[in-house]
């Protein structure tokens, strides 16, 4: 099977929920052209299918999923909730402890960890796939005076 662009998207910059759905169950499907699309994508609309996905051990792009979902809770702390409220985080965050999935759990924890100490932001972790890349948990340090 080659990899080709997904021609689901009737506009790929604002995607549906089924549209993000159908693109990440396709294992030959690329993300569309253009940069960091992956930041549009962490939205409020979408972060519920994105922690669906990167649950999913079968879904061809969990890893892409998950990456969306550190996205979201690093630039709603990096925020201090403007972007994304404190009351959304935190639903997603307990529909996420439902999940048995170590790599939704790590997000579970690291997103927590991150708002007891908001200096753990790291953009090239949280935003650019590194704590992806080398899943770990972040432990936070003695809080700052």
């Amino acid at each position: 099977m080659s990899e080709a662009s997904f021609t689901g998207f009737a506009h790929p910059a604002l995607p549906t929920v089924d549209e993000i759905r159908a693109w990440a169950l396709d294992p030959s499907s690329l993300a569309p052209e253009g940069r960091h699309w992956d930041l549009t994508l962490a939205t409020d609309e979408l972060a519920d299918a994105w922690l669906d996905l990167a649950g999913d051990a079968t879904c061809p792009k969990r890893s892409f999923a998950l990456h969306v979902l550190y996205i979201y809770s690093g630039d709603a702390v990096r925020t201090k909730f403007r972007v994304h409220s404190r009351k959304r985080v935190d639903k997603l965050l307990d529909k996420a402890q439902e999940s048995r999935d170590q790599y939704v759990g790590l997000w579970v924890a690291n997103t927590k960890a991150l708002i007891r100490q908001p200096d753990l932001f790291d953009y090239d972790e949280w935003c650019n796939g590194g704590l992806v890349r080398r899943p770990r948990r972040l432990s936070p340090g003695p809080t700052r005076r």
